[in-house]
């Protein structure tokens, strides 16, 4: 099944694998049924599968332009990606709401390093990816695939943040809540807050190059075009 058919079943099982199995109850149950290491490493892969799938399906409908691909639209995610794969780096280490899940997140609020710019690097990195690649993806299943990842990702951060309230005590959130941030720039002003969440990971710094300079590589064979603004 090919075409907007083929492309609306993909977003139904990427929908689906995304949000039904991680209700609260129903992923409770399938811990318990599976255990916790195997429950993360099986829906770990169906969701990278599912996620491929609903990607590759945006190339199947008609193409209808909303917008043109103009030169300069693709310097666009040439210059926003080194930054979310490197929110990626640096942000992954550290136990927030985005990666504790409905558990207490197990940051010390006291030192909250590079959560004081995001609690939620994955998301942030996620959001970064598709809003940067909606401007030179002007056609009709482009848009609804990066506004649809984008829109996905801005709603989770809100979501997180309530599980964890819950999860936490009264206390133990206005700690983490008033030292934490969804996303604030204040800490890039901070030169202690640059030597402890950047200078002190320089080896998560040139990993975000060498991710970088892999995905710039490898984006013409995986996903058939050319990145570069030429």
């Amino acid at each position: 099944m090919t075409g907007w058919a083929g492309y609306a079943l993909a977003w139904t099982a990427f929908v689906g694998t995304h949000f039904v199995p991680t209700r609260p109850a129903i992923r409770a149950r399938l811990i318990e049924a599976l255990g916790r290491r195997a429950w993360f490493s099986i829906y770990g892969v169906i969701s990278l599968l599912v996620t491929a799938w609903v990607i590759a399906a945006a190339a199947w409908p008609p193409y209808v332009e909303l917008w043109p691909q103009l030169p300069w639209t693709r310097w666009v995610p040439n210059l926003v990606m080194p930054l979310a794969i490197a929110v990626t780096t640096l942000g992954l280490p550290a136990r927030t709401t985005t990666l504790s899940g409905p558990r207490a997140p197990k940051l010390d609020p006291t030192a909250p390093g590079f959560a004081a710019l995001t609690r939620h690097p994955l998301l942030l990195a996620l959001a970064l990816w598709s809003l940067s690649h909606l401007f030179p993806n002007g056609d009709l299943a482009h848009v609804i695939l990066f506004g649809g990842f984008a829109l996905m990702a801005l709603a989770a951060m809100p979501a997180f943040d309530a599980r964890a309230r819950a999860a936490l005590s009264p206390e133990a959130a206005r700690a983490y809540f008033a030292t934490t941030s969804a996303l604030s720039l204040r800490p890039l002003a901070s030169a202690a807050w640059w030597r402890v969440a950047v200078a002190a990971r320089a080896g998560r710094l040139l990993l975000a190059v060498a991710i970088w300079l892999a995905v710039l590589w490898l984006h013409p064979y995986v996903i058939g075009v050319s990145p570069l603004p030429v």
